[in-house]
């Protein structure tokens, strides 16, 4: 894992204490039932203090997996 990668599963640990070690990297709303609203919010705000960030609202509907978001958090800032 590199460093991005072990941070954000460190974060999805924090949120989804439940979820299985080996499931944390392909975690998606469609595989995780905890996976609500609720939760989608308390992860964006783990995000954005691990990663000193700002996460867009607009895009919470297209960070729904491990694999999307870690991509998203890859992108350089525009």
């Amino acid at each position: 894992m590199d460093n991005v990668e072990n941070r954000l599963a460190g974060c999805f640990r924090l949120v989804f204490p439940d979820l299985p070690e080996n499931q944390i990297v392909s975690a998606s709303q469609a595989t995780v039932p905890q996976w609500d609203s609720i939760a989608a919010i308390t992860l964006v705000n783990v995000l954005e203090e691990e990663f000193q960030t700002t996460i867009d609202f607009d895009q919470l509907a297209d960070l729904d997996s491990f694999p999307r978001i870690k991509e998203y958090l890859e992108k350089p800032a525009a």
